[in-house]
């Protein structure tokens, strides 16, 4: 490999990340990612821009008084105004009050951008740029030179792009990061143009030559294959975000970009250990933001270790490289089977292995199973996205399903009020405007318990009004939420009689499982896959607690 095999990874998600539509980050959030990312061992993590907003103020003092272990972070900030001296400019003061080693600072590379956008003229910009970098400099920080609109202004203008970043240069920037700010660009122009900056740089015989680094937006769905194309040019820092978050549609997704750069083409980018809870880190970073998991993103998504088709899940048993391309184990990921109505024996045998349970072949209960899955697949279950069901189904036809509680009955009564008796300040959602009560007969321990609760729709009565039932008997109820509720109208044409799946996935703040009922009543279907999630979390948490008592005992 003709370029250094070491790559310095530049995490961007508090800052660039962080402007998707729809994710808003306090500064608690933002200090815990942090925290989750110098623990995955990344170098740089831009912490955002000091000045844009108090949050980003907040995030840097934080900081100050209890630093990350071993990553460097990173202020952000533009260069200088045009015509105000460096020194008294606010943008730079704040990024100097954050107290950074170093200083990420991005300037205009295409003309139309200095005329248009700062309304000034071009050599104005240059000066910006020098200006800026140079008073950075001289306040004891070091600079990374973020050329925004980098490839657009190339291709438009090639001998100004180029000045940029002879200015950058002479002013002491020790990176420079070529932006493909509007996500457009295709690899081979990547490619052209990063060889074309590396050649020109190697032309100046400078002492100390500035690094080469890339930034990508995905507009065009190829910001990894851009990043990955520039590292092949010689590119050796790469910036991006966790899950692929940003602006429109979004950055360069630094959960597959790592793990193509490390185990497949042999870059060093974080310690093989580190890798190794890359999954973890994705997941974390997403349950902070609030924003569901992609269970089909690459490396580690849910589903990019799942086997569905019976010759696959066969196949797999019996040499996993017959369909994974890696090691899942590698990325903090996992190999799972995937039970549906195309499901095989080798699916039951798999699945019955990944929940524990000793399930032979020969086993009667393996092919009752199967005959079971396949009825209720057709009668609309659909267990490939509700393991927990399936796993209860399996453990109930083993007669390993212990029986925590037992659902009598519930009653429901939904109450709309006349939208003239809500105030005009509240919505139709508060409890002004919709109201519903229920009631649910359990029997727990051998005691009859009728409990009854309010929430704002009828799904959410029944979950509180079970879980009263159930927490003076199983007080880690408190410890499961709802995360997501799908409806799904399985056959429309039956109209308003049609029948209805229902997927409730909950989670206890470290795992995530589903749970699925069916019915021609919604409330019906809704309460099937409450309870069975309910139940699920609590043989878990049991199952855990017995774990770590036998261990203890040995």
């Amino acid at each position: 490999m003709p370029f250094p095999t070491q790559l310095w990874i530049y995490d961007t998600t508090l800052r660039d990340g962080a402007q998707r539509e729809g994710l808003s980050l306090s500064v608690e959030d933002k200090l815990n990612i942090a925290r989750r990312l110098d623990d995955l061992g990344i170098p740089f993590i831009e912490g955002g821009w000091p000045g844009a907003n108090p949050k980003d103020g907040q995030f840097f003092a934080q900081l100050q008084q209890q630093p990350l272990k071993q990553a460097e972070v990173v202020a952000f900030c533009s260069t200088r105004r045009p015509h105000c001296p460096a020194a008294e400019d606010v943008t730079l003061a704040a990024a100097l009050a954050a107290r950074t080693n170093w200083v990420t600072l991005f300037g205009k590379s295409w003309d139309l951008h200095v005329t248009e956008s700062l309304k000034t003229d071009l050599n104005e910009n240059l000066s910006m740029i020098y200006d800026s970098i140079a008073y950075l400099k001289q306040q004891g920080r070091r600079v990374i030179y973020d050329a925004e609109h980098w490839f657009d202004g190339y291709l438009n203008n090639p001998a100004y792009a180029v000045q940029t970043l002879e200015a950058a240069i002479r002013a002491g920037a020790e990176w420079l990061v070529l932006c493909d700010t509007n996500g457009g660009m295709l690899p081979h122009q990547i490619s052209d143009i990063v060889r074309t900056v590396n050649q020109w740089l190697a032309t100046l015989n400078l002492e100390n030559p500035p690094q080469l680094g890339i930034h990508t937006h995905n507009d065009g769905e190829l910001a990894v294959a851009n990043g990955l194309t520039a590292v092949l040019e010689g590119a050796i820092m790469v910036q991006g975000t966790i899950n692929g978050y940003g602006e429109r549609c979004g950055n360069a997704n630094l959960c597959s970009l790592v793990p193509n750069l490390q185990l497949k083409l042999g870059y060093d980018c974080l310690p093989t250990e580190k890798l190794a809870i890359l999954a973890e880190t994705s997941r974390y970073v997403s349950e902070v933001v609030n924003l569901a998991p992609d269970d089909h993103a690459p490396y580690v998504g849910l589903s990019a270790f799942a086997h569905k088709g019976g010759i696959h899940v066969s196949a797999v048993e019996k040499n996993p490289k017959t369909y994974e391309h890696i090691v899942p184990e590698a990325v903090g990921n996992m190999r799972r089977i995937v039970i549906s109505d195309q499901s095989g024996l080798s699916n039951i045998m798999a699945k019955a292995r990944s929940f524990g349970l000793d399930l032979e072949r020969s086993n009667p209960a393996s092919r009752q199973l199967l005959q079971r899955l396949k009825y209720l697949e057709d009668e609309g279950y659909q267990f490939e996205a509700a393991e927990a069901s399936f796993e209860l189904l399996m453990r109930e036809a083993l007669g390993q399903r212990p029986i925590m509680f037992d659902v009598q009955g519930f009653q429901v009564h939904c109450e709309r009020r006349p939208y003239a008796a809500i105030e005009v300040n509240q919505s139709l959602d508060s409890p002004a405007g919709n109201f519903s009560l229920a009631t649910v007969k359990v029997a727990v321990e051998g005691k009859n318990l009728l409990h009854s609760a309010e929430g704002n729709g009828p799904v959410e009565a029944l979950d509180q009004a079970l879980r009263k039932a159930l927490e003076r008997f199983y007080p880690e109820v408190e410890r499961f939420y709802l995360t997501d509720y799908k409806v799904r109208i399985l056959d429309s044409a039956s109209g308003t009689a049609a029948k209805t799946r229902v997927l409730v996935e909950f989670s206890d703040g470290e795992r995530r499982w589903t749970t699925v009922g069916l019915s021609s009543n919604i409330l019906e279907a809704s309460y099937q896959a409450v309870v069975e999630g309910l139940e699920y979390g609590l043989l878990k948490l049991r199952s855990q607690v017995k774990a770590k008592l036998v261990a203890c005992q040995h």
